[in-house]
């Protein structure tokens, strides 16, 4: 049976994806096929989800959908692998088949140069995405269709909110959504910090910074508003939380958050070039 998706890469990412899709619907265990080097891990998601299991990267590759879920690092090999082992009349079967890529700092020409002519999605998912949370951008190839994206906003809609860009975009949706959950991560380690250091037991301190900051931007989603206009609701004249906001500012807060995407922003690009052009800047 050829499966309706198959995953290469059965790691952490990939997993939320799959668990997401199965949990939904969207696909039935029978029809996905997993591709994952790592035995104990086969045997765990086989457990967990029911799905098939393989060893065999070339045989999650002839599903309608493939999904390229592993590190960048060892694409070439894999592609390399893919094209030696599928041949003519498989790869002209293959012909229709999306392909949706994962992979930080890998482009739409490189996946293009491995799948030739074949609709290609490229996707930037965060880790929220583990809770069904996530934020991911999509950027479609020069084959891919309106249905194309349609399939891969129903994949990424399982694990959270899609939104679609340019892949010319791309680095700085990294550094900010790709990078930003740490961030994020960090902002609340800092104010429970604050509240430990004001006297408040470091579990209290905690729950409350977690709760301020996951509370604050459930109420700037639901109501629209900017963040300038629900800030300057709460800084009333001569108060606490302009006294707090001043302090921030005098810390450089702002800048500091900026500088961080525009860093992890500047880190993608040079990720995502060529070994050739990288040598070419140095």
């Amino acid at each position: 049976m050829v499966p309706k998706l198959g995953v290469i890469g059965g790691g952490v990412m990939g997993e939320a994806i799959l668990s997401r899709l199965l949990a939904q619907g969207r696909y039935g265990p029978e029809s996905v096929l997993v591709s994952e080097p790592g035995a104990e891990r086969r045997r765990a998601l086989e457990a967990q989800y029911g799905v098939r299991v393989t060893a065999d990267n070339a045989a999650a590759a002839q599903a309608g959908v493939l999904l390229l879920a592993i590190k960048p690092q060892v694409f070439g090999a894999v592609a390399a692998q893919l094209g030696a082992e599928l041949d003519a009349p498989q790869r002209s079967h293959l012909s229709n088949q999306l392909v949706v890529s994962i992979l930080a700092g890998t482009s739409l020409q490189t996946l293009q140069l491995a799948f030739a002519q074949q609709p290609i999605i490229r996707a930037m998912p965060n880790t929220p995405a583990l809770v069904g949370a996530g934020c991911t951008a999509i950027a479609p190839g020069p084959y891919a269709q309106p249905e194309h994206l349609e399939t891969a906003r129903q994949l990424f809609g399982a694990i959270g909110s899609v939104v679609e860009v340019p892949e010319s975009l791309m680095d700085a949706v990294t550094g900010l959504s790709g990078s930003g959950p740490a961030y994020v991560a960090l902002m609340v380690e800092a104010l429970a910090d604050g509240g430990v250091l004001a006297g408040l037991p470091r579990a209290i301190a905690q729950k409350l910074a977690l709760e301020t900051v996951l509370g604050t931007a459930e109420l700037l989603k639901q109501t629209g508003q900017h963040p300038a206009q629900l800030k300057d609701q709460v800084t009333s004249p001569g108060g606490t939380t302009i006294a707090g906001v001043s302090a921030l500012e005098q810390g450089g807060f702002r800048a500091a958050v900026m500088n961080a995407v525009r860093a992890a922003w500047q880190r993608s690009r040079e990720l995502g070039q060529s070994p050739g052009d990288r040598s070419k800047k140095q």
